[in-house]
């Protein structure tokens, strides 16, 4: 259950920049998975620079990849995505598979093709709790992302500029009107979505140690999926559906089907959107023509 939970973390901050981005814009940002490798990049060259196995060194090169995709995720919007804004989505979408092919050819152009082993930039302990036997990776994992989801809630609802990102997402000619710039409000969405994949991308490295600019493929499809089980453009349920994929993986891959573990991640996305099409938390809306 543990592994689940730490697994579906990191699905949940990957899905949110997913949901968040398509609460405001109305389209998915495929080129979110490939930001997520460059956090656990950034997160890995950082490390070089800062203390292995403390504290304070692993929360800097967490904190400084978090900064990098920020950065990355507002040049993104700004150069590519704001010029196509209003234009057909089909070719906004077109963009995004070519932004995320673009990052993964110039990872592999930069960091090369070969997987490198992630350095332990926390302290590595086993805590045993029972008959339940917990790594620090994992406790870092569910604390960290504790801790974000609420700094998020903090932003989104406490917030000039959440209160902003909300407006926009209900009606962006409105909130125009009052005087919100949506420009800014769209580029902070990039950039805070950006900084929570960073921060699943070190997390999902210290887990799982070994990164290639390849990584984000599939846990990027699997986030896609747990947003659309949570419910697409919803925040906690991003959450939710990001936490139980992890959870639904984990057993899947302990059983005897464990061979069909992707395959199966994939067919929750089938049965959620024939029987709930809006997800779990999502409300169903009417469109008028």
């Amino acid at each position: 259950m543990i592994n689940g939970i730490s697994l579906g973390a990191i699905f949940a901050l990957i899905a949110l920049g997913y949901t968040m981005v398509y609460g405001v814009l109305r389209f998915i940002n495929f080129a979110h998975s490939d930001v997520f490798m460059v956090g656990a990049y950034a997160g890995y060259f950082i490390g070089q620079h800062v203390p292995e196995h403390t504290v304070w060194g692993g929360t800097l090169a967490l904190v400084g990849s978090m900064a990098v995709c920020a950065l990355l995720g507002i040049l993104m919007e700004r150069l590519a995505y704001r010029p196509l804004r209003g234009a057909p989505t089909l070719n906004v979408l077109i963009t995004a598979i070519g932004m995320s092919l673009l990052l993964q050819n110039l990872g592999q152009y930069f960091f090369g093709a070969t997987p490198r082993p992630y350095p332990e930039l926390f302290p590595v302990a086993n805590y045993a709790f029972g008959g339940l036997v917990v790594s620090s990776s994992q406790l870092a994992v569910i604390g960290v992302t504790a801790g974000l989801l609420v700094v998020l809630r903090f932003v989104v609802l406490k917030t000039k500029i959440g209160t902003a990102m909300r407006a926009v997402s209900l009606n962006p000619k409105a909130a125009s009107l009052v005087g919100i710039n949506i420009n800014v409000v769209i580029s902070f969405t990039f950039g805070l979505g950006s900084a929570l994949a960073a921060a699943g991308g070190v997390l999902y490295a210290l887990n799982y140690p070994s990164i290639d600019p390849l990584m984000g493929v599939l846990p990027g499809l699997k986030a896609f999926v747990a947003a659309v089980l949570g419910g697409i453009g919803n925040i906690p349920g991003a959450a939710l559906g990001g936490l139980l994929l992890g959870v639904v993986e984990t057993f899947v891959n302990g059983s005897e089907w464990s061979t069909y573990k992707d395959a199966i991640a994939f067919a929750v996305l089938i049965v959620i959107l024939l029987f709930r099409p809006a997800g779990l938390l999502g409300k169903s809306t009417v469109e008028k023509v």
